[in-house]
């Protein structure tokens, strides 16, 4: 086959992603505003703006729970990618004795059940005093994240190696010079994929919060799961619309402010 012959099938492919990504979030779009849609009808019956009351009416505290659990998720990832550039840094270059262990290890969080994980952690935390807070639930959500902040920043590590920094050393150029303008650069895509990954897990969170914050805190998709429960279509699709919407959100805004101090296509040039 041709490129000429290729191209129609790429495209239609590229299509067909497009439709099943945003098919889902405009049935969202359209429940948000529906007030009554039944079976056989192809279109809502009735259309209601109840979901925007709700959300912006102030009395459910919905956009204060939302701006809370945004900083909540942001301080997790930043903890858990600097930690994750240390780990991958340590695994990669150095040579030590349990590195595999330490592989090992890391991936706990995801090998374990999640039920069970999460109980023995809340057994932990009370007898140390950390259940029914916040920082107990930034440190489970950062045990959750390190697995996949952690094997990300080692791919990178990997495949970027340590030979540029090893050559500025031999230049003469300082630790902190050498980690700010070589090692934080030709890292930043993975720290950016890290960060993400990490926000999302963390901003997502149910169980494992309602767990250990013990109800006293509330992170938003602990406000948005009963909706959900409950069979609340409306409520729910607005509350779901307003995550998504939140999602991106951060993501374009830590995107830009990555783009603003580094230039993302010479570090993929330069790596």
């Amino acid at each position: 086959m041709t490129k000429k012959t290729h191209l129609p099938l790429l495209k239609g492919i590229v299509y067909l992603s497009y439709l099943i990504v945003l098919f889902p979030i405009l049935i969202l779009i359209i429940w948000s505003f529906t007030g009554l849609w039944t079976w056989p009808h192809l279109l809502p019956e009735t259309l209601s703006f109840r979901a925007i009351e709700e959300l912006f009416g102030g009395y459910s505290g919905a956009i204060k729970v939302l701006f809370s659990s945004i900083l909540l998720s942001i301080v997790v990832a930043l903890i858990a990618v600097m930690m994750s550039i240390s780990a991958a840094r340590a695994i990669v270059f150095y040579d030590f004795f349990g590195r595999n262990l330490l592989r090992f290890l890391v991936l706990m969080p995801v090998i374990v059940p999640a039920t069970a994980f999460a109980m023995g952690i809340h057994v932990f935390f009370m007898r140390i005093g950390l259940s029914d807070t916040v920082l107990g639930v930034i440190l489970i959500h950062i045990i959750l994240c390190l697995p996949y902040t952690v094997r990300i920043m080692t791919e990178v590590t990997e495949a970027t190696g340590d030979k540029l920094e090893v050559q500025a050393r031999v230049l003469g150029a300082s630790p902190l010079k050498v980690f700010t303008n070589i090692t934080l650069p030709i890292a930043m895509p993975g720290i950016l994929s890290s960060m993400c990954m990490a926000f999302i897990i963390s901003f997502s969170q149910y169980f494992v919060t309602l767990l250990i914050g013990g109800g006293t805190v509330v992170t938003y998709a602990m406000f948005m799961f009963p909706y959900i429960q409950g069979g609340d279509r409306t409520i729910a699709s607005a509350y779901s619309m307003l995550f998504i919407l939140a999602t991106l959100i951060v993501f374009i805004l830590l995107d830009r402010t990555v783009k603003k101090h580094y230039d993302i296509e010479d570090v993929f040039f330069f790596s």
